[in-house]
């Protein structure tokens, strides 16, 4: 088979396009024949060697994927074998992700994917999809899991919009019933929020945004899912309801944070920073059963009409979807694997 691999960390030049041996899954895991596989900041990172160690001596990159079950190891229903499937967490402690045309996962990282979403919807899911999942399911007085009316009568800012976790946030927040604002920096970022789902988009770079959001919540913003904590910490907490939720997913630009505790002990602030690795088992199964039934439901749909544009490159250009995603290309970025 054709994989791309990494001996280094270092720069996407480290990417080689090579053959290996075909895998073959072991008990209780499953071979995925992979149509397409996401890429996604972390990725990169972990390539860099930017607060990612490498484990092994040999690593095939991508945690998030979509294909086909090809084989089964002992212990896994030889019916699963034919099945469409999104894979999330692919290489996370484990040297083989989604930038091959075979990866062996454990069975449970495999989630079928209905006949009407397409392998492009299945490998923008992953970490996206799951991260947006936890952001909005931390709250005090917030829901655990996500359905239709989960969220009703509350509202979400999702910041960055426009990225893939800000996309799956307004998706999934505006599936669960709530009002759903986004905040973005330009006019083509805010088409692509509102084909996304957002019910109100803000220009942070214009005008009085805190006000513009009190405007539509006067009472404040239940929950905010930040992409530039750093950045937007004074917005936030302009426009945060007492005892609302700010959760964190990354510090874009990296600004230090600095916080007025007599400010946070009086709104009586909820900080949840979190990532997927560490986020806990019965989280993640908990998003992966939600997320599954959203798109079940057909409310995480891509491409350019629906908010995030796709940004494809073939697997020999792995390096060049490296690129994309480190130099912040608007939308979706996947490898075309196997047809």
């Amino acid at each position: 088979m054709k994989a791309i691999i990494y001996r280094d960390n270092g720069a996407p030049d480290v990417l080689q396009f090579v053959d290996r041996d075909l895998p073959a899954p072991g008990p209780g895991e499953v071979r995925v024949r992979v149509a397409v596989s996401g890429v996604n900041p972390t990725d990169w990172q972990a390539r860099s060697g930017a607060g990612h160690p490498k484990h092994f001596s040999e690593v095939t990159p991508h945690l998030d994927g979509a294909g086909t079950i090809d084989a089964v190891g002992e212990g896994v229903a030889q019916s699963r074998v034919g099945q469409r499937v999104w894979l999330f967490m692919a290489a996370a402690g484990r040297p083989t992700g989604t930038a091959a045309e075979f990866t062996v996962v454990p069975a449970e990282q495999a989630v079928p994917l209905p006949d009407e979403a397409g392998f492009d919807v299945g490998a923008a899911l992953g970490v996206p999809a799951l991260t947006a999942h936890r952001a909005l399911t931390v709250a005090e007085d917030g829901p655990r899991r996500l359905r239709p009316g989960a969220l009703d009568g509350k509202v979400v800012l999702a910041a960055g919009g426009a990225g893939a976790v800000g996309h799956a946030v307004i998706q999934l927040a505006r599936w669960a019933g709530a009002t759903v604002i986004s905040t973005i920096s330009s006019p083509e970022k805010a088409r692509l929020a509102t084909a996304a789902g957002a019910h109100y988009v803000i220009n942070y770079r214009e005008g009085d945004p805190a006000a513009e959001v009190r405007k539509i919540a006067p009472d404040g913003v239940d929950i905010v899912a930040e992409v530039a904590l750093g950045t937007n910490l004074a917005l936030d907490l302009a426009v945060l309801r007492t005892r609302g939720t700010i959760s964190t997913y990354a510090n874009d630009g990296g600004k230090p944070v600095e916080l007025n505790v007599l400010q946070n002990m009086v709104l009586n602030t909820r900080f949840q920073f979190l990532v997927l690795y560490t986020a806990g088992p019965e989280a993640r199964t908990a998003a992966v059963q939600d997320v599954a039934t959203a798109v079940r439901d057909g409310a995480l749909p891509v491409g350019e009409k629906h908010g995030l544009p796709l940004i494809r490159f073939p697997l020999d250009r792995t390096a060049d979807a490296h690129r994309a995603v480190e130099s912040h290309a608007v939308g979706k970025v996947l490898v075309d694997v196997t047809a």
